[in-house]
């Protein structure tokens, strides 16, 4: 046997014999500790106003606090995603300052994280970005794992499928998956030589086939899914479906819903820590070793909330400049604002908010109609100076701006669609004529009322004249009078529409509902854009400012209302009061 041969030959062995190594007599506890959804809570301060805020500062506290009562090596640490959008922090290192090191590689190796698994608003940053971040965080020896991103080319996984961590004597395997529903979610050009499949459909076959190669005693699944309902109807929301079917996963740690949640059955546990820095997961696995082998093993499962004002401060002392530097970036001040900006304005009408929203869409040619909706909840800005943080609570994603061709019906269709997701048909001006409930919402931090839809999905239309009759059920509410300068709209004839990214990739599944193929859009865009956000910097630069007037030219944007008025505004007025008393 040559040389070479031999030497593979006796690595192979040593390798068998560690994978196979039987674990000692006696009793082991492991300790999990989750995060998801982030969405750049970096920092513990805001820049404009300075306010603390919660973060993964804050989460560095407890983080470290377990680690000192349970010890070090025996705390296993994982994040499920979401991690490189959200706040001025991550844009600021995806895009501006591209030349040092990536923040967020940075902040994980600090916190010692074991693993992470990418989620779709870490895809959303594009390949310039993830990529150079995948790499980092490899370095860093947090590697994004995301086993159901596969290759175009050879039918591999794009990023690894799990990582071996040792700890508390135990070997664990923390396998790795991004959210199925990427194209519903975002353009191709974004993940561009890879593709999504089910985590439903190839989990079994992944943990036995690490259970096989690496022998593991402890199995984690880090998914950036939702829960879902169980039931294997929900693409984006595949976490019950493998808790309730995957034999051989210890613990299931997912995300993406921003619900803090967790769950302890006989032989797994599940952790949710929710978003934005709110809650830390925490768990902890008891298993006892006779004869080499696992004879029994509990779990126990809580959440942690976490507390702003119990910021690391040696952590915020660390990466004091890169605080400093993010603040400056998001200080510059970018135009004038001559009136007050309620992003809430939208549920109830027409607005300044949303008529800023159209009027940059519709300047982008060759749209002719605008598809739009409120991204955030309930934002306020003020009038006066703006600074580029104002931006980000204006257009708080980096969706890009399409252009798609429909037909009149089809525009039609989709706003009764829309608006069916937004308003009940009412009779008197009692009835709640905003489809909301009472619930707590911990997506928004709403207490007593919400929205029973997500109303990022409650989309309006500009370019056109129209009415909403809340009195009309769903297939009726709709009248399109013209369009906004009057010439006829035709159902019969094809229209440019202005919408997002996220919008024409299927997302909200309003282009579904209304008849629309969204997986042959390609054959509809007729043009392409930047960023919304970048397209709102370019009009304040090239304008100066933000005016009523300007934006909310009818001749432009046209007009729509909810009819009959004297019905609909005191029942929005009722149920504006309920959401934001």
């Amino acid at each position: 046997m040559k040389a070479k041969h031999l030497l593979f030959f006796l690595a192979a062995i040593f390798a068998g014999l560690s994978c196979n190594r039987g674990l000692k007599d006696g009793e082991y506890t492991l300790t999990v500790l989750s995060t998801n959804d982030v969405h750049g809570t970096w920092f513990d301060s805001t820049y404009v106003d300075g306010k603390v805020r919660k973060s993964l500062f804050a989460m560095n506290y407890y983080i470290d606090s377990v680690r000192t009562a349970d010890g070090f090596g025996n705390v296993l640490l994982v994040d499920a995603g979401d991690c490189l959008q959200g706040d001025n922090a991550p844009y600021y290192f995806n895009y501006v300052d591209t030349i040092t090191p990536h923040l967020f590689p940075r902040l994980l190796e600090y916190m010692r994280y074991d693993a992470v698994a990418m989620g779709n608003h870490d895809i959303e940053t594009g390949h310039s970005v993830y990529d150079r971040v995948a790499a980092d965080l490899r370095r860093a020896g947090a590697p994004f794992l995301a086993g159901n991103a596969i290759r175009n080319d050879n039918g591999q996984p794009y990023f690894p499928l799990y990582k071996m961590v040792e700890k508390a004597g135990l070997r664990i395997a923390v396998i790795g998956y991004n959210n199925a529903n990427i194209k519903a979610w975002l353009s191709e050009e974004l993940w561009s030589g890879m593709h999504f499949v089910s985590i439903a459909q190839i989990i079994q076959r992944d943990v036995d086939f690490v259970r096989a190669k690496e022998h593991p005693d402890v199995v984690v699944a880090a998914m950036h899914s939702a829960c879902g309902q169980g039931d294997g109807t929900i693409l984006e929301a595949e976490a019950l479906d493998a808790f309730n079917q995957v034999k051989g996963v210890d613990w299931l740690i997912c995300g993406h819903d921003h619900k803090p949640y967790v769950e302890t059955r006989d032989t797994s546990a599940l952790l949710n820590s929710g978003s934005h820095s709110r809650y830390v997961a925490h768990g902890k696995m008891h298993l006892k070793v006779e004869g080499g082998k696992i004879v029994s093993k509990s779990f126990e499962t809580d959440l942690i909330p976490v507390k702003a004002e119990k910021a690391d401060p040696v952590m915020r002392a660390y990466f004091r400049k890169d605080f400093e530097a993010v603040r400056a970036f998001t200080l510059q001040e970018v135009g004038i604002l001559n009136t007050d900006l309620h992003t809430r304005d939208a549920y109830k009408g027409m607005c300044d908010y949303m008529n800023l929203i159209h009027t940059l869409s519709l300047a982008q040619a060759p749209a002719q109609i605008s598809f739009g909706a409120p991204l955030t909840y309930n934002g306020h800005v003020k009038a006066g100076i703006l600074v580029f943080n104002d931006l980000f609570t204006l257009y708080p994603f980096e969706n890009q701006l399409y252009v798609v061709s429909m037909t009149g019906k089809e525009i039609k269709d989709y706003l009764e669609v829309s608006y069916d997701k937004w308003i009940n048909t009412i009779a008197k001006p009692t009835d709640h004529v905003l489809k909301i409930r009472q619930r707590d919402d911990s997506r928004n931090l709403q207490l007593g009322w919400s929205f029973v839809e997500r109303a990022y999905n409650f989309d309006s239309a500009a370019g056109i004249n129209y009415t909403v009759d809340v009195t009309k059920p769903f297939g009726s509410r709709i009248a399109i009078s013209s369009m906004a300068d009057g010439s006829a709209f035709e159902l019969g004839r094809t229209y440019n529409v202005a919408m997002t990214s996220y919008r024409a990739s299927g997302g909200g599944n309003l282009l579904k509902e209304a008849g629309i193929d969204s997986d042959k859009m390609d054959e509809r865009i007729v043009a392409r854009y930047p960023e919304i956000r970048s397209l709102l910097y370019g009009y304040l630069l090239e304008n100066g400012s933000i005016d009523p007037e300007v934006i909310g030219n009818p001749a432009v944007i046209g007009k729509w209302i909810f009819i009959p008025e004297k019905l609909a505004r005191p029942a929005l007025e009722q149920d504006m009061a309920l959401l934001f008393n």
